[in-house]
């Protein structure tokens, strides 16, 4: 097939359904992966229904794609869990589960597609969602296993993006601020809008806006592009 293609993974709702959306605007066939996610009406989306923290799930995505599609050309690793407590009342269980969705998703799925990219020879594209709270932690949210999990993604981003700049793969990230989503109850927008410098939430849109500024420029690689209302600048 002619047109390009995209894996989003956590594309069931908030800003992978956005991302989904988005990247069909720009004409991609999209192979949308969540949990729980059902079938689209959309020819070109396919629904892919896994958890990325499960050994073997991000093969299978992938595998997917190539079986319906032909190819991969871009990975957005947008599915992510952010549990935040003290450090010391972390459980085994909260551990497995960040980093399964967190390490585990991103390394299968970016792993699968980077190897079907270089096979293609057209090059790629993948894009990491990051918190800016690894650049700015904040006491009032203790949340070590983000840090953890989203500063070892930042790390990654710019490992990759040099170590596959000379075969046309590019690797960004988007570190985000406090955005609006099903995630959060409307009842802590308020304390989570005092967050950032500007005084207010993020958008779903200004989020698909950077994925899709970082899709776009052929001439950004390893970038950390913070989309969070000033809060990685300091208070």
């Amino acid at each position: 097939m002619n047109e390009r293609v995209a894996i989003i993974t956590g594309a069931s709702q908030g800003i992978g359904d956005a991302l989904v959306a988005g990247y069909r605007r720009r004409g991609y066939a999209v192979v949308a992966n969540s949990r729980r996610i059902a079938d689209s009406t959309d020819p070109l989306v396919l629904a892919v229904p896994g958890d990325v923290a499960q050994p073997g799930v991000g093969g299978r995505i992938v595998d997917a794609a190539l079986e319906r599609f032909g190819r991969v050309d871009t990975v957005v690793n947008n599915a992510g869990i952010f549990v935040p407590k003290p450090f010391t009342e972390y459980t085994d269980a909260d551990y497995e589960a960040v980093t399964g969705v967190n390490l585990r998703g991103f390394f299968e799925v970016s792993r699968a597609a980077i190897a079907v990219m270089l096979d293609g020879g057209r090059g790629g594209h993948v894009v990491n969602i990051s918190t800016s709270l690894v650049d700015h932690p904040n006491s009032a949210v203790p949340s070590v296993l983000a840090s953890l999990t989203k500063g070892g993604l930042n790390a990654a981003t710019k490992a990759l993006a040099i170590e596959y700049a000379d075969r046309g793969i590019r690797v960004n990230a988007v570190a985000l601020g406090n955005i609006r989503t099903p995630m959060h109850d409307p009842s802590t927008h308020d304390m989570l809008a005092k967050m950032h410098p500007l005084g207010r939430l993020g958008e779903i849109g200004e989020v698909v806006d950077a994925v899709l500024y970082l899709e776009g420029n052929s001439f950004v690689t390893g970038e950390i592009l913070h989309v969070d209302g000033g809060q990685s600048a300091g208070h």
